[in-house]
């Protein structure tokens, strides 16, 4: 008996909502027109500074048409592709997935997206006869899409699973792909792979392993905390988990030095506290970081060095003529840095209410993209916890980063009698290829005087 008709439906698969994020960058498109899907598959990755998202497909089908590619931006609503959904009668024949290929073997082979001729480690390499099956009839067209999209090899054996940035993130703490096991979707490696293999090779007894960036550092101990009273877990947040391979490029890769100094901010702190009740009518607070975030921007237009960026060689030094200052936010889930943008156009009052709002963004998880990036020069306030210094950590691609400790009120000699005067501990981190000790001291002395006269910040 003949198959019964079929009865195909053509719906546009959009993104979703993401948020208040718009122009996001398209890191990965995994299927093709053509392809077979089932629902929930992913077409489409996405990544903000912040998250990794992947665009499912609704329903079961065939795509039709992809009107994405790799790094086009979308925004909420965007269409990613146009799918066909097919209805078939009650016994009805299946349609294969493709004529040349098995239907079993359907979900494991997209070579344009993902090679599978590689073996996991433990498994039996594919047979000859099948890997065939897996190679589009074009070699030429598979080569140049890899070419294209920044593989090394053409060979399908040879190309691991992974996104560009977690390509870059895994060159830059030295990972080979080739040895990490993807945990993500299909088998793809995921950022949170990198991190773990790097930590699983560290980890490894010196004899056998290889330190990254050539260090030879003992392996941490291995301790059953069980043994010494009652343990529990507790994960680490979506946002630490992120930030942590930031961090840890950022330590080993800049060359950190701190310089420490002191700002006496006793007349700022009585002209902040006698304009207080009016912005707090305007439904603010005004606080000492709008002041710190004023004397920065003086400060980094007497040195510009500090307003600067290593280019990708690390010959060159990027030049900025604007003045977007980021501020460490803590959050229930973890550190995030918000900038501001345009300081030096704005005044205390503008940069208050500003700093207020995008600090409620922050701390309810809605920060935008362009909330986050753009930033020249940041600040990270502990001075309503305590503390006299610490060493912040330079928040790349910056060269430099200011901590602020809490104040407190010393004798200070004025040259006939001691006054009690509230002194601010300054605590500078600045990348020390570009920036050298001496004009790091110049710097932080310069931007305490700023605190210290309030005349300076209106010139």
């Amino acid at each position: 008996m003949s198959p019964m008709p079929k009865l195909s439906t053509m719906i546009e698969i959009k993104v979703p909502d993401i948020g208040d994020f718009s122009n996001i960058p398209v890191i990965e498109v995994l299927v093709s027109a053509g392809d077979r899907v089932k629902a929930e598959d992913s077409l489409v990755t996405l990544e903000s500074d912040k998250a990794t998202m992947e665009v499912p497909s609704p329903q079961a089908g065939v795509i039709r048409e992809m009107r994405l590619k790799l790094n086009d931006k979308v925004s909420a609503g965007d269409v990613v592709a146009i799918l066909e959904i097919e209805a078939q009668q009650e016994g009805a024949a299946q349609v294969p997935v493709r004529p040349e290929v098995q239907p079993e073997l359907a979900p494991e082979i997209r070579p344009e997206i993902r090679p599978e001729a590689r073996p996991e480690p433990g498994q039996e390499a594919l047979s000859k006869a099948a890997i065939p099956q897996a190679v589009p009839a074009n070699p030429a067209a598979l080569a140049s899409r890899l070419i294209a999209q920044g593989y090394a090899a053409v060979d399908p054996s040879l190309v691991p699973y992974a996104s560009p940035s977690v390509r870059q993130f895994a060159r830059e703490l030295g990972a080979d792909l080739k040895l990490v096991k993807g945990t993500g979707g299909g088998g793809r490696i995921l950022q949170e792979d990198v991190t773990s293999f790097v930590k699983s090779v560290m980890t490894r007894p010196p004899v056998e392993r290889s330190s990254p960036a050539g260090l030879e550092l003992p392996p941490p101990p291995k301790v059953d905390f069980s043994q010494f009273g009652e343990i529990s877990e507790q994960p680490l947040s979506r946002i630490q988990k992120l930030s942590a391979g930031y961090l840890h490029r950022n330590w080993i890769s800049i060359p950190h030095v701190t310089q420490h100094d002191e700002a006496d901010i006793t007349d700022m702190e009585a002209f902040r506290k006698a304009q207080s009740a009016d912005a707090e009518k305007q439904g603010f607070k005004l606080t000492p970081l709008v002041f710190l975030i004023k004397a920065s921007v003086a400060a980094l237009k007497k040195f510009p060095q500090f307003n600067a960026s290593l280019d990708t060689s690390g010959k060159n030094l990027i030049l900025k003529s604007y003045f977007n200052i980021g501020i460490a936010v803590d959050t229930s889930e973890g550190l995030l840095v918000p900038v501001l943008r345009e300081c030096n156009r704005k005044s205390i009052m503008d940069l208050a209410k500003e700093l207020a709002e995008v600090s409620i963004r922050a701390r309810e998880q809605k920060l935008k993209l362009q909330d986050i990036q753009g930033g020249c020069f940041s600040i990270s306030s502990l001075g309503g916890i305590g503390g006299t210094g610490f060493t912040p950590i330079i928040n790349a691609p910056e060269v430099a980063v200011m901590g602020v400790s809490r104040s407190r009120m010393q004798a200070v000699w004025n040259g006939k009698s001691f006054e009690p005067r509230l002194m601010l501990p300054l605590s500078v981190s600045y990348d020390h290829r570009v920036i050298d000790g001496a004009t790091a001291a110049r710097f932080t002395r310069f931007l305490g005087s700023q605190l210290e006269d309030l005349r300076l910040l209106t010139l």
